[in-house]
């Protein structure tokens, strides 16, 4: 008499598919704080400004606030995961309705002139090319 043993294929798919999106969510928030960064020094040295109110936005503020924000973008990948029935469908959606949202502030500031307003809007864009992109193609 042999025994055999049975693995739970499905369990450990969606454990693996789990793990499969925090870790490689969090490298895309990095290199999209990093392309903020970059966007934004190259945007500086080129005569930008990047004041707004006569303060000067720090380089480091950039790095933050993409990772930040691309980190509520792995969250809102793995709600989507969780119980959206095309989840990359409705990341891709959700995510380039909420980028294009995000521009009305770097639009609307009324102490900003153009070149940071401009600065401000592909600091976004450059997030989004990298996060957006990345993180999807872990939903599939």
């Amino acid at each position: 008499m042999s025994g055999t043993t049975s693995v739970d294929v499905p369990t450990m798919s969606a454990k693996l598919k789990s793990r499969a999106l925090w870790w490689p969510g969090v490298a895309f928030a990095a290199a999209g704080a990093v392309a903020a960064t970059l966007v934004a020094a190259v945007a500086h040295a080129a005569g930008a400004s990047l004041e707004i109110g006569g303060d000067a936005i720090p380089l480091l503020g950039f790095a933050q606030l993409a990772f930040l924000f691309s980190i509520l973008g792995v969250v809102l990948a793995a709600a989507c995961r969780r119980w959206a029935g095309q989840p990359a469908r409705m990341f891709t959606r959700t995510t380039l309705v909420l980028v294009v949202v995000s521009f009305l502030p770097d639009l609307l500031i009324p102490d900003a002139d153009a070149a940071t307003r401009v600065s401000l809007v592909l600091t976004h864009i450059a997030v989004a090319a990298i996060v957006i992109p990345g993180i999807r193609s872990r939903l599939r």
